[in-house]
């Protein structure tokens, strides 16, 4: 049954609401052509048609905008990803979901104290020597209050908004089950992935749910950026920290969007760009764990020219490997080099799309070498990036969900940069830091830790093999062993074969009644019809019979008709 595909009884009011707000913004025949309406009916609830004329007249990604806002701070937070996915979407789109956010009303303060006094082991004007009751700051998700500390260190506690892990959850259900439906009901989608792109996107939100993992990356990534005096992480504070409250210095900076304030105050702009560029280019390419939205409202201005880093509870995490090619791909476009950037790219998009790969190999290639010859200064990496993604997008291909993160947060990073500095350009950035972490990847030691790597796993795998060789030898012995071959296409091959031996049959069957006819007419006496032989003419007919169905046939089989 339907009901049972999309979602549990449990989650039925959800998506009766979703399905209402979905129809209200224009998309009732998406609604219907993915069984809402008819789960909904079997659910006993109904669905009422709500028109508004005021939204049918908006843009199809201004209506879905709309419809995410409404719809809460599971979509609110898949808008704001699917911002970074230029990959799957148009700039019309790109637009409209960055342009949502998860401000939303504060929860009152007497709603939040039973959570806090649970988390934090008492009343938060007793385990804080000061406690603001009016938040800084409320999103979907959580709200920051300010606090002092019993030492007087001046903090901001976090606090996760009670009962938005069962929403988020209820949402994440829904969406994988639509998710299914869609993939099998709308194929024009199979190439974008939706199940896949939802349960990357179900790991994402419930890693930002837990507040204590975020202030555990925060604590990774200053260990990291130790080596940048001029860069601050808050402080974490681990006694009053947990799942659904966190506990940070407060700091006490100029905002990232407040420019103004920057100059008035006497900042160097340039260096403030530069020295961000540094930073979150050391976390992308050295490290491989980076602040995945690096965009201002993330960033404060200190005296003396420093900056920090707050909200981490978006993080991208690149493997050795994958900083290898980012390597590759970011040298390649700084450097002008379009085979390199081919080869990248047609590895992140996998090798399953046939001969439209080489036309895309060859686009890739005439993109990058038209910057040949460009001075250092006049490239824009990250909308490189954004066109390179295009092209992709433009091909029916998806970036694996980290490689989107990462592209978005160099697009963030080159932003901020240029409105820091109109003259900042990131290829000038990261170009030394390349060319430094390629040097250090070739250096002797570094050589000889990878060789030593690469040799321990073969002896580790050369020690199993007897135990792998027996566990087999065993299987083969009880009659349990298995041998699965797939062969693509092979019952359409099949088929295939079969219908040319039957022509064939029926050919040689013709030819046989075309030469008994001929010797039958030359045999006299017997009865006769029209004057001839009655079995000479009768073998005839179905020989001449027999040939129009085999020229049928075969024309059939050289213009296909669709059968739907």
């Amino acid at each position: 049954m339907l009901i049972e595909t999309l979602g549990a009884a449990r989650d039925i009011g959800r998506l009766h609401e979703i399905a209402r707000v979905l129809v209200r913004h224009g998309f009732g025949d998406a609604v219907r052509r993915l069984g809402l309406a008819d789960a909904l009916e079997r659910a006993g609830r109904a669905l009422r048609h709500e028109h508004a004329a005021d939204l049918a007249r908006l843009a199809p990604p201004v209506q879905v905008r709309l419809a995410m806002q409404e719809l809460g701070p599971t979509f609110v937070k898949l808008g704001q990803i699917l911002a970074g996915r230029a990959d799957l979407f148009g700039p019309d789109w790109i637009a409209e979901f960055g342009r949502l956010h998860s401000r939303v009303p504060a929860v009152p303060m007497e709603a939040l104290r039973p959570q806090l006094r649970e988390d934090l082991g008492g009343e938060p004007e007793t385990v804080f020597a000061r406690f603001d009751a009016e938040p800084l700051a409320a999103a979907s998700i959580a709200q920051v209050h300010r606090a002092t500390l019993h030492d007087g260190t001046e903090v901001v506690v976090k606090v996760r908004r009670p009962g938005i892990e069962e929403v988020i959850e209820a949402d994440l259900r829904l969406l994988e089950r639509l998710a299914a439906v869609a993939e099998s009901e709308l194929p024009q989608l199979a190439p974008y992935r939706p199940r896949q792109l939802v349960r990357e996107f179900g790991r994402s939100l419930r890693r930002e749910l837990d507040l204590g993992a975020e202030c555990r990356h925060a604590e990774r990534i200053a260990a990291n950026l130790a080596v940048l005096p001029h860069v601050q992480i808050p402080r974490v504070h681990w006694v009053h920290t947990r799942e659904r409250v966190n506990v940070q210095d407060f700091v006490d900076g100029i905002p990232g969007e407040d420019l103004e304030r920057v100059t008035r105050e006497g900042l160097d702009r340039v260096l403030l760009a530069r020295r961000g560029a540094q930073a979150v280019l050391k976390m992308i390419v050295e490290d491989g764990l980076f602040h995945a939205d690096p965009h201002p409202g993330n960033v404060f201005y200190l005296p003396g020219n420093r900056l920090a880093f707050i909200d981490f509870g978006m993080v991208g995490r690149l493997s050795a490997r994958r900083r290898e090619e980012l390597l590759q791909l970011l040298l390649g476009l700084v450097q002008s080099e379009p085979q390199p950037v081919a080869d990248v790219l047609l590895d992140w998009a996998g090798n399953d799309h046939g001969a439209a790969l080489a036309q895309l190999e060859g686009e890739i290639e005439a993109f990058v070498d038209q910057y040949h010859g460009t001075p250092l200064a006049e490239l824009n990496l990250g909308q490189m990036l954004a066109d390179v993604t295009t092209i992709l997008r433009e091909h029916r291909l998806a970036l694996p969900a980290d490689l989107a993160l990462l592209i978005k947060a160099f697009i963030s990073l080159e932003g901020m940069g240029r409105g820091l500095d109109p003259g900042f350009h990131m290829a000038g950035e990261a170009l030394p830091l390349l060319r430094q972490v390629v040097r250090a990847r070739y250096q002797p030691r570094a050589l000889g830790q990878r060789a030593w790597g690469g040799l321990r796993r073969v002896l580790d795998g050369a020690g199993q093999l007897p135990r792998d060789v027996a566990r087999l030898l065993r299987r083969l012995r009880h009659g349990h062993l298995q041998l699965d071959i797939e062969l693509a296409h092979l019952k359409r091959v099949g088929d295939q074969i079969d219908r040319a031996a039957n022509r064939l049959s029926l050919a040689l069957v013709i030819a046989a009644l075309i030469i008994g006819s001929s010797i039958v007419m030359t045999v006299s006496g017997g009865p006769t019809l029209f004057g001839l032989p009655a079995f000479g003419l009768l073998g005839f007919c179905g020989a001449v019979v027999g040939g129009l169905w085999l020229l049928r046939s075969i024309w059939r089989s050289q213009h296909p008709r669709d059968e739907h």
